[in-house]
């Protein structure tokens, strides 16, 4: 459905994309995960069309960015970071004028923007003029104008920047929704968590490369190669330091300060020697109540990747 075959872009002497390899299958929800600069908004307008690569290619449902941009634009919704609204125009004259801009008749127009506006929550603020809706609502509002054609692939750069809890909320059933209707979505955030929650696959970019990419899932597994266990016990903790101290791939062993009866250290075993470790411990008479692993969510994975990268 996406993909980007050495896509590169430069100003000058200056690389804002370098070689971007991706391919994101038909119904795959994929996030786009870096700091501010890092090539995630400069991939989304070579997709959307906006911005000519300096070389390399990238298709959108089979169609050339390049040599098709007609044909790919009636594929893709794009929300940018940064968008514009036309104040004077009340919400339903919003949609009625994208709407009417990509050709879809009057008759099915009337039709089709209150289903939007049920989808985005925005069915109570149709009469409303765009200039007093809150930043959450114009963000809803935008959402639904590139839906306005019932496009099959999504480009969300940073949907939920600027907003609060409750609009941040709101905007990921809206796409929950979306993705359950079989969207393909490619989108940015720096909202990591809600990115796990979300996504199918994720890819990690920093200074205009790709990283690291995949299933949340895998990308995590590969930070773990040294995992971090806590050990709770009712007793003989000094007794426990000894022993775990003792096991050749474990290292960084320390007492837990806000709890005096748990120890955690970094293991390098696999999962197999992890449950060997754990019955050994029992069996040499330790009292353990938890001995569990430290999940890996994808700001330590983000962190992790992009150690040592400088972002000046």
């Amino acid at each position: 459905m996406i993909e980007t075959v050495n896509l590169t872009k430069k100003y000058g002497s200056f690389t804002a994309l370098d070689s971007l390899n991706l391919k994101i299958e038909k119904g795959t929800v994929f996030g786009f995960v870096g700091h501010n600069g890092a090539g995630k908004s400069t991939t989304f307008s070579i997709l959307s069309t906006l911005l000519a690569p300096t070389s390399g290619t990238a298709y959108v449902n089979g169609y050339d960015v390049t040599r098709e941009p007609k044909k790919v634009r009636n594929h893709i919704g794009y929300m940018p970071d940064f968008f514009g609204v036309y104040d004077q125009f009340k919400t339903v004259e919003y949609l009625d004028f994208y709407g009417a801009s990509y050709g879809i008749p009057k008759h099915e127009r009337e039709i089709l923007i209150p289903q939007l506006l049920e989808l985005v929550n925005l069915s109570h603020k149709k009469n409303e003029y765009v200039d007093v809706l809150s930043r959450g609502m114009k963000q809803r509002l935008c959402l639904a104008r590139s839906l306005i054609h019932d496009p099959e692939v999504l480009i969300l750069d940073e949907p939920a920047s600027g907003l609060d809890p409750r609009a941040r909320i709101e905007m990921r059933e809206i796409l929950k929704e979306l993705k359950s209707m079989g969207k393909t979505i490619l989108i940015s955030s720096h909202i990591l968590p809600e990115l796990a929650e979300m996504c199918d696959e994720i890819g990690v970019i920093t200074n205009g490369r790709l990283v690291a990419s995949g299933s949340v899932t895998s990308i995590q597994n590969q930070l773990k190669a040294n995992k971090i266990i806590h050990v709770k016990l009712t007793a003989d903790l000094e007794k426990a330091i000894v022993f775990f101290e003792d096991e050749p791939k474990i290292s960084n062993l320390s007492k837990n300060d806000k709890h005096d009866d748990t120890i955690t250290f970094s293991y390098s075993g696999t999962d197999v020697e992890q449950v060997e470790l754990l019955k050994k411990a029992v069996s040499n008479g330790l009292q353990i109540i938890s001995f569990g692993q430290e999940e890996t969510d994808l700001e330590d994975v983000f962190l992790e990747i992009t150690k040592g990268v400088d972002f000046s």
